[in-house]
Formats: C-alpha cells, sequence, structure tokens
C-alpha cells in the first residue's frame, strides 16, 4: 500500500530527476521514526540499540547495510545507495550515542519522547537524533523514488562521539574501514537555524570547529599537619595558577571563516551591534568590544581565540592535611592553526611558577583545516537554505564545541554541518548537553526538508 501510495508523492520525476515530495504526506513517518530514536537510551555503551532499529528499517526497503563493531555493544552501521560513479560518493552521517541524564531533572520521561507543548522531550531530541532521523528519511525517500544517482550516498549511524574513549566511532571507521566511508563530501551535525518569531533568520552552516586539547595542572609540595602552614603547600600554587590561566586573554586571530562570518553578521544586526563587530580588527576599539562579548556572548568571544577554562580541580584527603599534590584540568579549544606546543610552553610563562608543571592529555581528536566555503556541496548547501528560507542569511561557522567532523576533514573529506531550527532561548535552556533538552515539532519536518533538499541536489543526477 505505501509504495503505491508513494508514487503520487512525485511530480516530473523523468523531467527534473528530482522528485518533489509532498511533505505533508511525510510528517507521520518523520515523527515515528524520529520519536522511535529518541526513546531508545542509547549513552554509551548502548549504540548497538539504535543500530538494530535502523538495520531493521533499511533492509525492509531493500537497502543493503554494513555493522562495523570494535566493541558488540557499541556497533557502528553503514547503507549505500549506488550512483552511477561519475561523482565521488557523498557522506551522510550521524551519530546515535547520547549523554547521560539526571532523571531528577527532567518533568517528563528523558527516553519517552513526550510530545509536550509543541514540543518533543527527551535526551537526545537536540544531540544527534534529528540529524540521524533525517538522514534515514533520506536514504528511504532515495529508495522509494528509484532516482538515478551521479555519486553513492553512504548512510552512518555511529557510536561513541560523546563518549568514544576507546576509539569505538568515527577513529575506528576513519583508521580501519576507510574505504566503507571515503567520500568527497561530507554532512553531519554541527550547524543550526536560528529563529525569531516563527522566522528563520539565521542558517549556520559548520565550516570548522576548534581543536580540544586538555592538560594537567600539576603542584607538588611537602605533606603535613593542617596546623602548620608551608611556603610549598601545592594548593596555594596550583590555585594561583588556576587563576592566572583563567584570566589570560589569549591573542584574537580570524580565519576564513570567522572572518565570513562576523562580516555577513554585522550585515543583519541592529547598527549598535552591528558596529561592533565590524569594528572587531580596529584596534582602537578591539579589547573593549571583546571584553563586551566575553559577558554578553561568551560563544562569538570563543570564536575568535584558543580558549582556556579550568574545570577540574582535585587535591587533599582530609580537612586538616596539606595534600602533597594538588591538580587542575583546563579545558583547551584551539584555533585550527594553533602551533600547540608553543601554545603550552606561552601557557607556562603565564603561569610563572616552576612549582607547576603543564601535562598535556592524550588528544582526542585530530587538527583539521576547514572546509572550503567554495565547492559544490556548500554552494548546495546555501542555495537550499535561501530557497527556503528567501529573508534568512546563511553564515559559515566555526563551531567552538567538537564533533566527527574533524577526522573526516583529516583525512580530506569536506565536511559540513546542519542541523535543525531553534530560538537562542531555547538553545540555551534546552540544548545539546542541557539538563533537559527538546525539539520544537514544527523544526523537525523542514530539517529533514533541508537535508532532503541539499542530497537530491548533489548526489541526484540532473
Amino acid at each position: 500500500m505505501k509504495r503505491l501510495g508513494f508514487a503520487a508523492l512525485f511530480v516530473s520525476v523523468l523531467a527534473a530527476q528530482t522528485p518533489a515530495l509532498d511533505w505533508a504526506q511525510q510528517k507521520a513517518e518523520i515523527l515515528r521514526h524520529y520519536r522511535a530514536l529518541v526513546q531508545i537510551d542509547s549513552t554509551a555503551g548502548n549504540e548497538t540499540r539504535v543500530v538494530e532499529y535502523l538495520k531493521k528499517v533499511v533492509e525492509a526497503e531493500g537497502i543493503p547495510t554494513q555493522t562495523f563493531a570494535l566493541d558488540p555493544a557499541r556497533a557502528n552501521l553503514v547503507a549505500r545507495l549506488k550512483g552511477n560513479g561519475s561523482k565521488r560518493p557523498l557522506l551522510i552521517l550521524a551519530h546515535t550515542d547520547v549523554v547521560g541524564v539526571q532523571r531528577q531533572k527532567w518533568p517528563v520521561d528523558p527516553f519517552g519522547a513526550v510530545m509536550k507543548d509543541g514540543y518533543i522531550w527527551g535526551r537526545g531530541s537536540r544531540d544527534d537524533k534529528p540529524v540521524l532521523a533525517a538522514n534515514l528519511m533520506v536514504m528511504l525517500l532515495l529508495k522509494r523514488s528509484g532516482v538515478a544517482l551521479d555519486r553513492d550516498v553512504i548512510f552512518l549511524a555511529e557510536s561513541g562521539e560523546e563518549a568514544d574513549t576507546t576509539g569505538v566511532g568515527i577513529d575506528f571507521m576513519v583508521n580501519q574501514h576507510l574505504d566503507a566511508i571515503d567520500a568527497e563530501f561530507a554532512i553531519t551535525e554541527g550547524g543550526g537555524a536560528t529563529l525569531e518569531g516563527n522566522r528563520v533568520a539565521v542558517i549556520n552552516i559548520g565550516t570548522a570547529e576548534k581543536v580540544p586539547r586538555r592538560v594537567r595542572l600539576v603542584s607538588n609540595g611537602t605533606a603535613g599537619h593542617g596546623s602548620v602552614p608551608r611556603l610549598d603547600n601545592a594548593l596555594i600554587h596550583i590555585g594561583a595558577a588556576v587563576e592566572k590561566v583563567g584570566k589570560w586573554e589569549t591573542p584574537m586571530r580570524l580565519n576564513d571563516t570567522t572572518r565570513t562570518y562576523f562580516e555577513k553578521l554585522a550585515t543583519i544586526s541592529a547598527p549598535e551591534r552591528a558596529a561592533r563587530y565590524n569594528a572587531l580588527l580596529n584596534p582602537q576599539k578591539a579589547a573593549a568590544i571583546q571584553r563586551y562579548l566575553a559577558e554578553n556572548e561568551p560563544g562569538r568571544y570563543s570564536m575568535l581565540r584558543t580558549s582556556v577554562v579550568p574545570t577540574m580541580l582535585k587535591a587533599g584527603v582530609g580537612p586538616n592535611v596539606i595534600p602533597s599534590e594538588a591538580e587542575a584540568t583546563l579545558d583547551i579549544r584551539a584555533l585550527p592553526d594553533e602551533d600547540i606546543t608553543k601554545f603550552y610552553a606561552e601557557m607556562q610563562n603565564i603561569i610563572g611558577d616552576p612549582a607547576v608543571k603543564v601535562v598535556p592529555l592524550p588528544a582526542s581528536r585530530p587538527v583539521s583545516p576547514a572546509s572550503r566555503l567554495d565547492t559544490e556541496m556548500y554552494r548546495a548547501l546555501e542555495q537550499v537554505a535561501l530557497k527556503m528560507y528567501p529573508n534568512a542569511t546563511v553564515l559559515p561557522t566555526m563551531s567552538t564545541g567538537a564533533s566527527d567532523q574533524a577526522q573526516l576533514r583529516a583525512k580530506g573529506i569536506q565536511s559540513y554541518g546542519i542541523g535543525p531550527a531553534s530560538t537562542e532561548l531555547d538553545s540555551a535552556n534546552y540544548g545539546a548537553h542541557g539538563d533537559v533538552e527538546r525539539l520544537a515539532e514544527s523544526s523537525l519536518y523542514p530539517f529533514v526538508e533541508f537535508t532532503w533538499n541539499v542530497v537530491a541536489e548533489v548526489a541526484v543526477k540532473k
């Protein structure tokens, strides 16, 4: 019945090759798959549950799949639709794992995909199951349409993005199974759209991301009784070091992505904000503007520089014992071109205390160059965005966080971040990794449509 009715969803397939869908008729299936994925508790160690769901749905449509697993509980799924080979493949991917929850913080079941007040509530409802559901629907619709493809379309559902301490996910795939996912372009999480009222005002396309690096600051001293002060108290030294690096304003440096981002942002901002963005490179005004951004727009402040944030302190065994060792963990998010060895040396100079050592921790992601803005894929993302939202502004964006794009870009795959639309307030209060996560139902359907249009633009035979 589904296949008979499906033909009615397309117009002029033979003439234009790219099918035009009746998206109103797709909503029920989109919502069903999305809610089912959110309802799966796929915190680290449970990702194979999602793979089992996806495998069943995809194979029922006659799409072949492969499963790759370093850990049987944390499998990765690859599905491929073949093209004629005239262009290199397109990879559409999403991670299947989610961060943990504190259930007492949630007003609803965090794995219930509860529909309430126009939202779908649940862990993963923003990160990353909208992208996962959109990619699934794109594969199903491409297969059902029978449309000819100029390039293979590869769907990767990847484990361990949030907690890949053992290399079970994207590292496993790019290092041991690159042939299964190698592509010219990739799209995944890392972007999104901003709603102002009911209007999509800004569409962010992720083209670069900062490089996560972490260090421990370690200080050693003499242990002793808390009643006898000591000059070499490790806590005193580590406390002073944390204050220095916490207040360290690293140099501002723009790259192609961030320069374009602030230039375009200025064109759509109110006069006072536009003046700030335009004056970032004015030596007389830059310091005051950066201070304003640090206080009022910290995300944009972080885009300007390599950031250093103290996140953990560890010391002591009792309230009356001077510890022999104290340590602090710093979360560093480096600009893509940062010379991290020189950066660590400069940090040591800023601390200025030989009793405190800077100890780098193992890197979780490789250094990767920004994706280009002159590719067929970026042009398609921009054109589709403007066609769907003619009054919106498209901004190339450097993420201050990290994603699987780093490993892909390091392998030469031009990768771009996308995501559904939300208000700034919703992103701040109900976004990724927050105590409570939710997505407006009204944002889900156009995001799937956007993903479909982009894939069709670059993969369907013209």
